[in-house]
């Protein structure tokens, strides 16, 4: 049963063998942590740990690790970022763990083939950026910020062999994605089973009481919860979130399928995007994205259920996010800028490109303008009607431009100021 399916009398029914009572806070504490969690693993456990914390003030360490494997964090990110940020609001010890050393390794969750590691360089680059970015969610001045290259650096070969003993090869090979590739015959390199038994030491070092994660980390934070049991420590807790799709509403959101909404992106960008996602699509984003209450989302998706335009609803998802990670202004000049485009004007702020070689073929002036990736792309644009020069819909491919300067619009977000001269 999803936690949020619990009723409160079975919370009540949970902690009556406890010794610690559930206050209104404690109930309070386990409404936040469960608000859009796919499992929360043992949940009378954690519910043990509040009341724990709730009656003798010491608050609960909670642990998120991110391997920096690319330059920029996107709102799939956010999902479990933002729950830590609750966590963190109820008063407990939030602690952000970069992996700069099981980057190295390589995760291979949800991998059907071995993830390349990264070099130190690239770590070090996407480490920084990282943390900045994860800074826009987190309260920087109360979040604990640690390398895990402090204690497996420190574990060297003799450690790292104690530590493999504490795991057995039948309960990694339990892990999905190894199965499916044992049995595809698909190599496994035996560099991956230490993944799961470094990330699971992480938790032994840092002593964590919950870890979270995506779907795909369900078995990486079991395996912590396995290793804290044998280095005699109470085992954390763990919450894993949903993932995300992206704009395709299909994907899980990756920068690589280019389905993502980056949260340094300008904010007339991010608006946009959120306002192309699909009406069934916004809700779910609602849940994982929105600080709106659970009650708040019911009464909106009500209010369209009975006829409300469900754009309404998506344009308040898409300010309040937009201005969590700009300003309430930005979300407000973005909004007006998206209804000053969608009635066919150009927005405020376009690039500005200068291109020699009139008179130019339209297919090429596009790819030379960025704003396709070649001159065929821009002529099957074309055809489909789908490129504007100066307002004016464009129907032949043929056109050549003389020197002058252009508004060249592809789609409906794509625009430059072209000047071209001979």
């Amino acid at each position: 049963m999803p936690a949020s399916e619990i009723s409160a009398t079975e919370v009540t029914d949970m902690v009556s063998a406890h010794k610690f009572p559930v206050t209104d806070r404690v109930r309070h504490a386990l409404d936040v942590t469960r608000r859009g969690v796919d499992e929360l693993l043992p949940e009378s456990e954690w519910l043990t740990k509040l009341s724990r914390s709730e009656a003798t003030g010491v608050p609960l360490r909670i642990k998120l690790g991110l391997d920096p494997t690319a330059p920029d964090i996107h709102l799939g990110h956010t999902v479990v970022l933002n729950k830590m940020r609750q966590l963190q609001d109820l008063g407990h010890n939030v602690i952000f763990l970069i992996g700069d050393f099981t980057s190295t390794i390589g995760d291979p969750s949800g991998r059907n083939t071995t993830r390349p590691p990264l070099s130190r360089e690239q770590i070090e680059v996407n480490a920084a950026t990282y943390l900045k970015q994860a800074n826009l969610v987190l309260d920087p001045a109360r979040t604990e910020v640690r390398y895990n290259s402090e204690w497996c650096d420190a574990l060297g070969a003799r450690g790292m062999i104690q530590l493999a003993s504490r795991y057995t090869v039948a309960r990694m090979m339990e892990r999905d994605d190894f199965t499916k590739r044992f049995k595809a015959g698909t190599p496994i390199s035996v560099h991956e089973f230490l993944y799961p038994l470094m990330q699971g030491y992480d938790s032994v070092a840092l002593k964590s009481d919950l870890e979270l994660g995506g779907t795909d980390q369900k078995f990486n934070l079991l395996v912590g919860r396995a290793l804290q049991s044998e280095y005699g420590q109470e085992p954390q807790c763990v919450l894993t979130m949903p993932l995300l799709e992206g704009l395709d509403g299909v994907e899980k959101m990756s920068k690589s399928k280019g389905n993502y909404i980056g949260i340094t992106e300008p904010a007339n960008t991010m608006f946009a995007k959120l306002l192309s996602i699909s009406d069934v699509m916004m809700w779910r984003y609602f849940t994982l994205l929105s600080f709106l209450s659970e009650a708040e989302i019911a009464r909106l998706k009500a209010e369209v259920g009975g006829g409300r335009n469900p754009k309404d609803a998506k344009v308040l998802l898409a300010k309040e996010i937009t201005a969590r990670f700009h300003s309430a202004a930005a979300a407000e000049a973005a909004e007006a800028d998206f209804n000053n485009r969608s009635k066919g004007g150009v927005p405020d702020e376009i690039p500005e490109v200068a291109l020699a070689g009139a008179p130019m073929g339209i297919g090429v002036l596009l790819r030379q303008a960025n704003l396709t990736a070649s001159s065929g792309e821009g002529l099957r644009l074309v055809d489909g009607g789908g490129v504007r020069v100066d307002g004016a819909v464009v129907s032949d491919k043929g056109l050549k431009l003389q020197p002058g300067t252009y508004v060249v619009q592809v789609g409906k977000r794509k625009f430059a100021r072209v000047t071209l001269t001979a």
